[in-house]
């Protein structure tokens, strides 16, 4: 191990056995009742995950809606990560991604005639608000609250990567995790995201037997399937490419700031046109500087064809931002993605989770 690498370690190691003590310690709390969950009329499924970084939960989400809007009136709460608000607020068609957050508006402009939206910090008053402003709401879904366990749910679903498995992973800071790996067990379904085309017999082998679940427990993985593409501005774009019939004299400039990007750079580099990529954090706010950065790289690039290609999440941020430069708009797109189960396992969820939901309103 490199002289830099084990200080690091060392330094990060107790820290990392401390953060774990705590949370730990808050978890023993709620199991012993001395921190108290509270139950809603209405069932609650809670979707999260374990570690830090993009799991895929947005995209999950959104696949949940479209398989139960048919059968439930939805309520989606969030806390609105990163936005630049407190307190309880329903999306409107006023909203913005600096009001509710980037993925609460992307999925108010998705599914907001049928599923109602809002943020709040506290999930239990966010509830409560969003039950009497929609008496109507008969199911609520939360994103990102595996760890917000003052609401007792009644189904819980854990994301985690296939390619960074919890399994595998440690603690905050030294690494990823939120809390004990171990906190899968209060999950009634665990996916498996950012599954490759296809899995061998012995990938499956080293989940199944790494997460070692309870038989009550469902395992399920899944895919991300990218679509053609489409302007961020649609009212400025002459034309809408195709990627795949893009030429190797053709080149794309790869815009991001989402947690893990390789897997989105991994698919455009599938394709013939050369690529370039400005990476910037996750949920970035793009300033009036990093959009000059961006019109400067892609003015430096020398081609008879040339596009900026982002993420879908990306996208939201960008159509709201007033400093995006208008002569980019013709030329900047968005890759939409969806979920897709593996059929050796995944073909079932959206009806094992209605026999869950259902479950949990007769056990009450």
């Amino acid at each position: 191990m490199p002289r830099n690498k084990f200080v690091e370690k060392a330094i990060l190691l107790p820290m990392s056995k401390i953060y774990g003590m705590v949370t730990g310690l808050r978890n023993c709390f709620f199991n012993w009742g001395i921190f108290k969950q509270r139950s809603f009329d209405v069932p609650v499924v809670v979707v999260g995950n374990i570690a830090v970084g993009g799991s895929g939960k947005t995209p999950h989400v959104e696949y949940i809606i479209e398989a139960l809007r048919g059968s439930y009136k939805i309520g989606v709460l969030s806390r609105g990560y990163k936005r630049h608000t407190k307190g309880f607020i329903l999306a409107s068609q006023r909203s913005t991604p600096l009001d509710i957050g980037d993925e609460p508006y992307q999925i108010y402009q998705k599914y907001g005639r049928d599923v109602t939206v809002a943020v709040c910090e506290d999930r239990c008053k966010g509830i409560e608000e969003m039950l009497r402003i929609n008496p109507e709401i008969n199911l609520m879904l939360l994103d990102d609250a595996f760890q917000h366990r003052y609401v007792k749910p009644a189904v819980s679903i854990v994301l985690t990567e296939f390619n960074r498995p919890i399994f595998f992973d440690k603690m905050l800071p030294l690494g990823r995790l939120r809390e004990s790996a171990r906190a899968r067990y209060r999950a009634d379904m665990i996916l498996v995201t950012k599954c490759p085309e296809k899995i061998k017999p012995v990938e499956y082998r080293i989940f199944k037997n790494h997460l070692s679940l309870y038989p009550y427990q469902k395992l399920y993985f899944s895919r991300f399937r990218y679509n053609n593409l489409q302007p961020v501005f649609p009212d400025n774009a002459r034309q809408v490419p195709y990627l795949e019939y893009l030429s190797d004299q053709d080149r794309l400039l790869i815009v991001s700031g989402i947690a893990n990007p390789k897997p989105f750079v991994r698919y455009i580099k599938r394709f013939k046109p050369l690529v370039k990529v400005q990476v910037f954090p996750d949920h970035h706010n793009f300033s009036r500087k990093d959009l000059g950065l961006i019109n400067n790289r892609f003015d430096s690039i020398k081609a008879r064809n040339k596009y900026i290609i982002t993420t879908e999440k990306d996208a939201v941020r960008l159509a709201n931002n007033p400093y995006f430069p208008p002569a980019l708009r013709p030329y900047i797109f968005y890759v939409p993605i969806k979920v897709e189960f593996d059929d050796n396992t995944g073909d079932s969820f959206a009806a094992d989770l209605k026999k869950l939901i259902a479950q949990s309103r007769i056990n009450k």
